[in-house]
């Protein structure tokens, strides 16, 4: 009887395993095609004969799709399950890498990369719900440590792996490595991914009216900023940050008066939920104005050439590879608002001890306090990612999940487009100088706001695995 019990216990560990295997593979290849279809851009651009202003949508059209979806997807497994719009996501995005690979012009380029884009957002969307539920509680917060590793590690080889393959193959297979993957997930995922929770009940709804305005509200604010990030302040800008607004006020009216809301409201009203959320946008704007600043910095400043360049920035999500684990370990035992609040104060650090760097500055220097940001944020994202969706009710992980992508996006756009206002406004030589102070003031903001979860008596992260 005991041996039997081994066996079943040592059975269900495998399928959890397993299930997880192919969820975290899925979302490698999902923020591997965020950065790997970059350093190819002029290669299609040559390819297929268009200028470098078209061969910029091959990126912005998986990119936009992404958080214009999200919402709506989280709360399409709220209602349909998590496994459903996993599996969904995943066919489309392994159909969106056969067409990229197989396109024969510069449309079925982008038809394919638009179908991947909607598939990320699916899978993206019920990421983190599916490994709350896989996971037990007590083990949820190593998890998201993985899970965080499993995202850093790709966004730091996407380059790399794009040098590889189009040095030795060719630029199609950038797509098509991602379809044997997509398979296994697929079967995998149908026969071992587990359904939801019985406790929502039948009383979730998905209301499409509110889908098609989170998706019209997203992305006329994203393209509206991205249009002033690329061109300055315009009238296109204007006009659609405008309408953005206004859509956006009655979108977040109606929200209020939804039982189970796309946009998740409920979940905001809980302190611990929204200053988490705001503790992500805060971190991921510094995290971005240091990303886009931090080549110019090293060109004009330190006079690093471009193959240097790419070697010095390693150190950083080197660091966050490493750290996100043990931080999974560090929530166990500590609150995360204290964890977060110390690696926000560690990411400022760094930043600060990037402004006292000069042309003389040894490397090792530099190398070291790039590492000491890779482990402040590191510090941050699993802890802060923990809280964020355990402090949900179980049958609203959905809504939990896509909020947390959605705040690294809001995030990461707003820091993008500071970033581009930096570089506009000041001459080479102090426009990355100018970055790291805005975001400096990002980290120290993101530090204060994780901080103030500490007067929440579930702010604990042991309190937070519960439901």
């Amino acid at each position: 009887m005991d041996n039997e019990k081994a066996g079943a216990t040592n059975s269900i560990f495998s399928r959890d395993y397993l299930a997880a295997v192919a969820v975290m593979c899925v979302i490698m290849m999902n923020v591997l095609d965020t950065t790997i279809v970059n350093v190819a851009l002029p290669t299609l651009a040559q390819c297929f004969g268009v200028s470098d202003t078209a061969i910029t949508w091959v990126a912005n059209s998986y990119l936009m799709l992404i958080p214009m979806l999200m919402l709506s997807f989280s709360l399409a497994g709220d209602v349909w399950g998590y496994r459903r719009m996993f599996v969904i996501g995943t066919v489309l995005f392994g159909l969106g890498s056969l067409v990229c690979g197989m396109s024969l012009t510069f449309a079925q380029l982008i038809a394919g990369r638009m179908m991947q884009g909607v598939g990320a957002a699916g899978v993206m969307s019920v990421n983190t719900a599916l490994v709350r539920i896989i996971f037990p509680r007590e083990k949820l917060p190593i998890a998201m440590g993985v899970n965080a590793m499993v995202v850093a590690v790709s966004s730091a080889a996407g380059p790399t792996l794009a040098g590889v393959i189009l040095h030795f193959l060719s630029w199609q297979w950038m797509f098509f490595i991602n379809v044997p993957v997509a398979v296994i997930a697929i079967v995998i995922g149908v026969r071992l991914l587990p359904r939801n929770p019985a406790s929502q009940g039948g009383k979730a709804r998905f209301h499409w009216s509110s889908a098609i305005m989170n998706f019209a509200f997203f992305g006329l604010m994203l393209h509206g900023l991205d249009e002033f990030a690329q061109h300055g302040f315009s009238a296109t800008a204007g006009i659609e940050v405008a309408l953005g607004t206004a859509l956006g006020i009655v979108y977040m009216h109606r929200q209020t008066h939804i039982a189970t809301p796309l946009f998740p409201v409920d979940l905001m009203r809980n302190s611990t939920f929204a200053l988490s959320v705001g503790t992500s946008i805060c971190s991921y704007t510094a995290q971005s104005l240091a990303y886009v600043s931090l080549p110019f910095f090293l060109h004009y400043v330190m006079h690093y050439q471009a193959v240097a360049i790419g070697a010095m920035i390693t150190p950083w999500p080197l660091a966050t590879v490493i750290t996100a684990p043990l931080a999974g370990k560090l929530v166990c035992r500590f609150r995360a608002g204290i964890i977060c609040t110390v690696g926000m104060l560690l990411l400022a650090v760094g930043f600060a001890l990037l402004l006292l760097m000069h042309e003389g500055s040894p490397a090792w220097q530099m190398a070291a306090t790039l590492a000491l940001c890779g482990v402040g944020f590191g510090l941050f994202q699993t802890p802060n990612n923990v809280t964020l969706v355990s402090s949900a009710p179980t049958h609203r992980s959905g809504g939990a999940s896509g909020m947390l992508g959605t705040a690294r996006v809001i995030g990461q756009t707003v820091g993008t487009t500071l970033a581009a206002l930096m570089l506009r406004l000041f001459t080479d030589e102090q426009q990355a100088s100018a970055c790291l102070v805005a975001g400096i003031a990002m980290a120290i903001a993101a530090a204060i706001v994780s901080s103030m979860r500490l007067k929440d008596s579930g702010a604990h992260a042991a309190s937070n695995i519960k439901a």
